[in-house]
């Protein structure tokens, strides 16, 4: 007899990196009852953060597969800041498909487990049901167009949730629409945003200008890092989808004749899992009066996914809840930089909160 997991949200994780390891200690600090900020939906449909429970976990990496998740977030090449201790949690990460997984600029840093080419999708589905999960969240590098399809076919097959983090089109491409909403399963994506994130502040500025009537010309945004996904987007094909999404989101808010420039700008080892990012915005305003606004951003990379992160899940767990399949548009607009469907900043608060039940 399948037992009551209705009061928890019960989570399976593709790619063990940094941000599920931010991820990890942002549910075990919560579970520990330590007070902190950065949540900013203590209750979400009556789901505290607290409520997430891990449940399966898969990499490529020999030296996490096998592991117990606790001690397969801190495993190189992971670089985020350890905040908390994570004690066991009895879940060993299983071996995922690799396909395209890694890139050839992080396959050097990256010990692929042998295994991973035997492994099959049909695996992850049989793992993720056995484990009664209610959500599967994608952590796989940008680039991963493959691998990460792979994972949302073995979501829909299990019957569970998928939460798309990589700027890999799967909440917003219609096929895969069709497909979740005919099976009756929850959707959410794409690319997850950051809490404190430099689209979010970019896009903030931009309402700010629309809001008093100045005209922007141009605007740019540039990025640098040091973890293996700032690497990783040091390759213009893998990079590719990142900078659409970030366009995508920025052009949404902005004048068609405005000239845009946004997107991963470089790799600086010596920054870890820090992100620095710029952003200039030049226009005209009462009079053609010329105005430039400049900001800059610095950020650990991880912890402000997470941050979202936990508001993602636990929509996914209300949307299973009630029984919608397909993309959850009304909350998936705040969560994520290229959502099915784009709202204004101020709306998208309003439609997710009227969906969350906190209105």
């Amino acid at each position: 007899m399948a037992r009551d997991h209705s009061r928890s949200v019960r989570v399976a994780i593709a790619g063990v990196g940094n941000c599920a390891s931010s991820l990890v200690q942002a549910v075990t600090a919560a579970r520990a009852g330590i007070d902190g900020p950065g949540v900013a939906h203590p209750l979400l449909g009556g789901y505290g953060v607290a409520d997430i429970e891990f449940v399966a976990a898969f990499d490529v990496d020999e030296r996490k597969v096998g592991q117990d998740l606790s001690a397969a977030i801190g495993s190189a090449p992971n670089c985020t800041t350890s905040y908390v201790d994570v004690p066991a949690l009895g879940v060993d990460v299983s071996c995922g498909p690799l396909l395209d997984g890694t890139g050839s600029l992080t396959s050097p840093l990256v010990h692929v487990a042998e295994e991973s080419s035997r492994a099959t999708f049909a695996d992850v589905s049989s793992v993720v049901a056995q484990a009664e999960a209610d959500v599967l969240i994608n952590y796989l590098p940008v680039g991963s167009a493959k691998a990460t399809a792979g994972y949302a076919g073995a979501a829909l097959a299990a019957g569970v949730a998928f939460v798309n983090c990589n700027p890999e089109a799967i909440a917003t491409d219609p096929s895969w629409q069709r497909q979740f909403t005919e099976g009756g399963v929850p959707l959410l994506g794409d690319d997850i945003k950051s809490q404190l994130g430099a689209t979010t502040l970019h896009r903030t500025l931009i309402e700010l200008c629309n809001s008093r009537g100045a005209v922007i010309d141009k605007t740019y945004q540039l990025n640098v890092g040091g973890n293996t996904d700032f690497l990783n987007m040091l390759d213009p094909g893998r990079a590719a989808s990142k900078r659409a999404s970030k366009m995508a989101a920025l052009q949404a808010r902005l004048d068609g004749g405005t000239e845009v420039g946004a997107g991963p700008s470089d790799y600086i080892p010596h920054l870890r899992d820090r992100k620095v990012a710029y952003i200039k915005l030049e226009g005209r305003s009462m009079l053609g009066m010329s105005f430039a606004i400049e900001a800059k951003l610095e950020v650990e990379d991880s912890p402000n996914s997470a941050g979202v992160a936990v508001d993602a899940l636990r929509i996914a767990k209300i949307a299973g809840d009630r029984h919608i399949g397909g993309p959850v548009n009304s909350a998936c607009a705040p969560l994520f930089k290229i959502p099915p469907v784009q709202y204004a900043d101020a709306e998208a608060a309003e439609e997710f909160s009227r969906f969350a039940g906190n209105a």
